[in-house]
């Protein structure tokens, strides 16, 4: 599924967060937006996944229009069309792995099968861990249901915000390979918010942002060293 920005801007009072951002995300890839605080990734993040209205300019995800949604159309797409995954994981902890996982399709009160459930547990390696609660799971355990739980609705699109940001280099580096698996082996489109150029190295893409705005994109990384190169001359 394709998500294009057009001329998105979005303003808090007198602070401007993105000017005139345009850009173009293609199905089947995985974007890593980077930059310095306060540059705008975040909001970035929000405006396209339709977490937050911008204050000009347009979003599109799939042909769909999110300017033209209600708010319950918004709620909809969000739920049906789009998979989140946080840095803090953002688990029920009386829930175990599967009722976390399968929150999504009851909140939208679809019937969570127990086999679809499973089977999204085994997709991140998960399976013998099904009934243990998260905090009888390792940050990367609990990451790894979080990605199941954002993949259970078979999103078109998956906004990630600094996934590994709380995880060791070598449980970042397995999450990132899956990641990077759910891409090239299942075709989903990825958006990535990160700080570390060795999770951006693992993107199709890399974009930089300073002061709400692109100042630079670079294509095919495959180096930590090629993105804080770049990152250091264009931020």
């Amino acid at each position: 599924m394709k998500v294009r920005l057009e001329a998105v801007r979005r303003t808090y009072g007198t602070v401007t967060a993105l000017d005139d951002v345009t850009a173009t995300f293609d199905a089947g890839t995985l974007t890593a937006i980077m930059g310095p605080s306060g540059s705008g990734k975040s909001t970035l993040l929000h405006c396209a996944a339709g977490l937050d209205r911008p204050t000009g300019g347009t979003v599109v995800i799939d042909g769909t229009d999110l300017g033209s949604l209600s708010e319950h159309g918004l709620t909809v797409l969000r739920r049906e069309r789009i998979g989140f995954v946080f840095q803090a994981f953002n688990l029920v902890s009386a829930l175990t792995a599967e009722q976390n996982v399968a929150l999504p399709l009851r909140l939208a009160g679809r019937p969570a099968a127990p086999e679809l459930v499973r089977g999204a547990l085994a997709r991140v390696g998960l399976a013998d861990r099904a009934h243990h609660r998260p905090n009888g799971l390792s940050g990367g355990e609990q990451q790894r249901v979080a990605i199941a739980r954002a993949l259970i609705t078979r999103p078109a699109v998956v906004f990630a915000d600094e996934p590994t940001g709380q995880l060791d280099t070598q449980t970042s580096r397995q999450v990132l390979g899956m990641l990077r698996a759910l891409v090239d082996d299942h075709g989903q489109t990825m958006i990535m918010v990160t700080h570390d150029p060795v999770t951006a190295s693992c993107a199709d893409r890399v974009i930089f942002l300073e002061d709400g705005r692109v100042v630079d994109e670079l294509t095919a990384p495959l180096t930590a060293e090629a993105v804080a190169a770049r990152m250091a001359a264009a931020c």
